[in-house]
């Protein structure tokens, strides 16, 4: 009766097709599998490509491309926006953030008639406060809410600057030309929030020198309070808020002694760099992918094929290793389902975007339509496989 039972909601969630599907409007990306991708697409100062390829049972990454207006504002500022959110626990916290964040960005941009790490702080704590209320809502009803969290990283160019903003353990690489050999070498701009790294688990002790459990090595994993490896999230409210750390939450959650401060944090490092023209693309992109492939690997993989299908490549570059870690063929890890998959490799989301120069140096005087591209084509908490749902608003974009 189970093993029917369990037979007949994996047919529930399947792919319509493990062919290509495609959309009505290529603007809205294509299906292969689990792979959703778009190869090719213009934002405000150039090229992007964009791919997801889902591993868990519910695709737990959740990313966007906002490129046009980073304000409510007409008068701007003007620029692209990209965000990748790497849930954990659950996909409810990274749409959420794929809801509200760059709203909440375009609020705060509109007060300040300008882009600055003020507007984006304020962005990131307004997502996270909008998460609280939605976790205290459902609290009586849906507990294990509290226990749903999601790293959290965005890159912003606008008026020739970039912004990058990191929770969690999402990565930001830049590829930079080195003019006098013609090298392109990776730069990574992304600060990680991770108990594997010393540094964090540094912090995390001069933040609690009373808890000497503040992590704990677990079947040779750290972890935060043995619990969770990221140490900065928007959710994950178990760790932050006491009240969240009781029944009817699950007891594997649940910590033994109270605590009176947040274990977690929601304030998110900010990097500006004011872009050069050697500046060439970014790579940004969930750990899934970091975790088969080195900053170096990655920018050689985009710089040394076309710019159309960047993002696919990198992807299939990760799938290759993972198959080869557990000694089997990509072709037949491409054929496990959605769940299995996720004993070989994680969610994985890229978003390469592609740096004009040209363009750069005057995207203040840049204008043009809207583009908005979400990840997997996910328009909505209803929807069940990476099918497109036409996110995609018009591209070309240009000067006004």
């Amino acid at each position: 009766m189970l093993s029917r039972l369990i037979n007949f909601l994996k047919a529930c969630w399947r792919p319509s097709s493990d062919a290509h599907v495609h959309s009505g409007s290529e603007a809205a990306g294509r299906q292969d599998g689990l792979l959703w991708y778009k190869d090719s697409g213009q934002h405000l100062i150039g090229d992007f490509s964009m791919a997801v390829v889902q591993a868990n049972n519910l695709l737990e990454d959740q990313s966007q491309i906002e490129s046009g207006s980073l304000s409510l504002l007409d008068s701007g500022p003007f620029g692209t926006f990209v965000g990748i959110y790497d849930g954990h626990g659950g996909p409810e916290t990274s749409r959420y953030i794929n809801d509200h964040l760059f709203q909440n960005l375009k609020r705060f941009s509109a007060e300040q008639n300008a882009m600055s790490v003020d507007v984006i702080r304020k962005a990131f704590q307004a997502t996270e406060e909008g998460f609280l209320s939605v976790v205290a809502k459902q609290w009586p009803m849906n507990p294990q809410m509290a226990a749903v969290g999601s790293c959290c990283l965005v890159g912003i160019v606008c008026d020739g600057t970039l912004y990058i903003a990191n929770l969690g353990d999402s990565r930001a690489v830049m590829g930079r030309l080195v003019k006098a050999t013609g090298e392109v070498l990776a730069i990574q701009l992304s600060t990680e929030h991770n108990a594997s790294i010393e540094s964090i688990r540094q912090e995390l002790h001069s933040m609690h020198p009373d808890d000497s459990q503040i992590v704990v090595l677990k079947h040779n994993v750290w972890r935060v309070k043995g619990l969770i490896q990221v140490s900065r999230s928007i959710g994950d409210l178990y760790l932050k808020k006491a009240e969240y750390n009781k029944e009817p939450l699950y007891a594997k959650f649940r910590l033994r002694e109270p605590f009176d401060r947040p274990i977690l944090s929601s304030e998110p490092s900010i990097l500006v760099h004011e872009l050069e023209p050697h500046d060439q693309f970014l790579i940004f992109a969930s750990d899934g992918l970091w975790e088969h492939l080195s900053n170096q690997e990655a920018v050689d993989i985009v710089q040394n094929g076309t710019r159309n299908g960047s993002a696919r490549r990198l992807v299939k570059a990760a799938l290759q290793e993972a198959a080869k870690k557990r000694e089997m063929r990509y072709s037949d890890l491409k054929k496990i389902d959605r769940g299995v998959r996720r004993h070989f490799h994680d969610d994985i989301t890229v978003v390469v975007l592609f740096l004009d120069s040209s363009l750069v140096s005057r995207a203040s005087s840049l204008r043009g339509p809207t583009l908005s591209v979400r990840g997997g084509g996910f328009n909505g908490p209803a929807a069940k496989t990476l099918a497109p749902c036409g996110s995609a608003v018009a591209t070309g974009l240009g000067a006004s």
